[in-house]
């Protein structure tokens, strides 16, 4: 695998967990609509191999609701419910707590500053959300916008542009902070979730209606929508798709509430689970170590997952 861009975190908690058996049993499908073939569903994938890289700790508190690294190579994994972001070294230990209020997403900014979405918790239509930014090896975080609707998922584009995932729609906010009213307005997606900017497009996972829909656009023409593919789990059951992360090649990645890491390749309108097991809620590639992945669930541990191809 190549170099791999990821999405954000969940839109929601869910307390009602559906887990999966051992990858093999009860092979789930995939709808992935195309506007030139009709859908394929691939039965078989490559498996992949998880380990805990991260133990579990207290159940629903230490939810790690997302994963990013800094430019030094240290892990930060969103505490939903601790309001915490937490920084861990390669040998899996904790080295530097920051508070935020109910973190999603946490992205290395062009400037080397992390990024880190607040506000993702329904209390947010009280207590609106937003972005807060720090030096990673200094972190004190200050607000550089605020005011959205439980943000969620963010990704800079190659101009610095901040892109966030709420559950109204996308927001992008400029280097200066500023929000783009007008693009935004031109944005609105119900239960928008993770995303992922890739050349010129935006990646997105919805859940409004139906739940799974991952979905493609121009940058410059949010309306121009395609639909990637429908994350089911057996046929006519859709499931619910959180982050998710693209490599070069332009293969998805992506978590779900089930416990999926489905594999989805537009390029073949294909599209299977290459592991199944506990609820999953984001992703990010290992730096350094080609097809491997971290993974945050919502018991708290932090999987290391191997891709075969």
């Amino acid at each position: 695998m190549k170099k791999l861009r990821r999405a954000g975190a969940r839109v929601w908690p869910v307390a009602a967990v559906l887990t999966l058996g051992c990858a093999g049993i009860g092979v789930p499908s995939f709808r992935v609509p195309s506007a030139v073939a009709e859908p394929v569903a691939v039965a078989v994938c490559s498996s992949a191999q998880a380990a805990t890289a991260v133990p579990a700790g207290l159940p629903i508190l230490d939810w790690s609701e997302n994963v990013g690294y800094d430019a030094q190579g240290n892990l930060w994994v969103s505490r939903l419910y601790r309001n915490e972001v937490q920084r861990y070294d390669g040998a899996g230990r904790l080295t530097a707590t920051v508070p935020v209020e109910f973190p999603g997403a946490v992205r290395l900014g062009p400037d080397g500053l992390l990024y880190v979405v607040y506000g993702d918790s329904p209390t947010s239509v009280l207590r609106p959300g937003g972005v807060v930014r720090f030096d990673p090896s200094d972190p004190r975080p200050a607000v550089l916008a605020s005011g959205f609707t439980m943000p969620n998922g963010a990704a800079f584009d190659a101009k610095g542009n901040l892109y966030v995932a709420s559950s109204v729609g996308v927001i992008r906010i400029g280097p200066d902070g500023v929000v783009d009213a007008d693009w935004t307005a031109r944005a609105k997606f119900t239960g928008a979730n993770g995303i992922v900017v890739r050349d010129d497009s935006i990646y997105l996972s919805m859940n409004g209606n139906p739940l799974g829909r991952i979905v493609r656009f121009p940058i410059e023409d949010p309306g121009a929508v395609t639909v990637i593919a429908d994350v089911a789990v057996s046929p006519g059951i859709p499931d619910f798709a959180d982050d998710f992360l693209i490599d070069d090649a332009g293969v998805l990645y992506v978590t779900t509430l089930t416990g999926q890491l489905v594999r989805i390749d537009p390029s073949t309108n294909t599209a299977c689970a290459v592991l199944t097991g506990q609820p999953l809620t984001s992703v990010v590639a290992v730096p350094g170590h080609p097809d491997e992945l971290l993974a945050g669930t919502e018991g708290g541990a932090i999987l290391r997952i191997r891709l075969s191809h």
